[in-house]
């Protein structure tokens, strides 16, 4: 089997695989006005999707995630998770959602060969979690992570951007909401896109103080396996859950980079920032194309930048994170 190695020798096992960019939520973060429609183009097919996850494993793929957008927004999701994780080669199948299907669906995409599932919960408080998303449906989202739990989900992680001055004050209560409850806390650093300069002049926050409280009590960082993402995880004997932190201006953030991403309209991203995307589509019509796709994948990736550039103030073309799948 083909390897996807990069300049670096960095190998890439991960696809993120965007289905949607439409989202009904309206973070202040990320889409703040809401989803407006920026192209003519048809989000990939189910066909498609199926051509390109089959290339990806030829190429040594092991885990893709469907993401959005909200990915769940699509009426065909539950077929293209059965479809992604009846690959053979695939040994990971996950998403990542907003969560206000989870209540009514989280059993249904679990049997439909769904593993780990990633919810936003940006808040832990229901009025923070307003102000936050625009909507008012904390409690449901909640419920939702409850049925993920129960369903049996091999990893339910909550995700959560930090905000400085809005929803930084919650991190004892995520804390001690896990002690009891199997699920791994990711705290994410707010990133600067194209639209969101002086928002993120307000609200960022450095992640490496919650990672000097977590070693001072007693937490420690895991050894991550070659196709995790790049998220730091600490874990207590005392607590069921993990806590997970992912810094991109951190030093060094790039040096792991282990995932490559393709556009809900058929371009594969190198990076979530800093260029226009390599476009596959025309070779998605059927799998005859299917070499001639792998060629132009391993191709593209002789381009990959050996960092994103994000802690020199490079915010790349990237207009929001719903863009091309977070």
């Amino acid at each position: 089997m083909q390897q996807l190695k990069d300049n670096f020798n960095r190998k890439f096992e991960y696809l993120r695989l965007s289905i949607t960019d439409e989202c009904n939520f309206k973070c202040n973060y990320c889409l703040p006005d809401g989803y407006q429609r920026s192209h003519e183009n048809q989000f990939l097919s189910h066909q498609e999707i199926n051509h390109l996850v089959q290339a990806f494993v030829e190429l040594g793929t092991k885990k893709v995630r469907i993401t959005g957008g909200e990915p769940s927004l699509r009426k065909d999701f539950s077929d293209i998770i059965k479809s992604v994780a009846s690959v053979e080669g695939i040994e990971k199948v996950a998403t990542t959602t907003n969560g206000f299907r989870l209540q009514k669906d989280a059993q249904h995409w679990f049997d439909a060969g769904l593993d780990a599932i990633n919810v936003s919960v940006d808040s832990l408080d229901a009025k923070t979690f307003y102000l936050i998303t625009g909507k008012n449906i904390f409690q449901k989202v909640m419920d939702g992570v409850s049925a993920c739990v129960t369903a049996g989900y091999k990893q339910v992680k909550i995700n959560s951007v930090l905000l400085k001055g809005v929803n930084d004050k919650d991190l004892d209560l995520y804390i001690d909401w896990i002690k009891t409850q199997p699920i791994q806390l990711r705290f994410i650093e707010l990133m600067q896109t194209g639209d969101n300069a002086e928002f993120f002049d307000k609200h960022h926050l450095s992640g490496l103080w919650i990672k000097e409280k977590l070693l001072a009590e007693g937490w420690t960082q895991k050894v991550p396996l070659s196709h995790d993402g790049p998220a730091q995880i600490f874990t207590h004997s005392e607590y069921q859950g993990e806590v997970g932190l992912i810094m991109p201006y951190s030093q060094d953030f790039c040096k792991s980079c282990n995932r490559l991403r393709v556009s809900s309209t058929g371009k594969l991203h190198l990076c979530l920032f800093g260029e226009k995307g390599v476009d596959l589509r025309d070779l998605l019509i059927d799998s005859s194309q299917k070499e001639a796709l792998k060629a132009r994948i391993i191709l593209a990736l002789e381009d990959k930048k050996e960092s994103h550039y994000l802690q020199a103030g490079n915010t790349g073309i990237t207009p929001h994170l719903a863009s091309i799948g977070g």
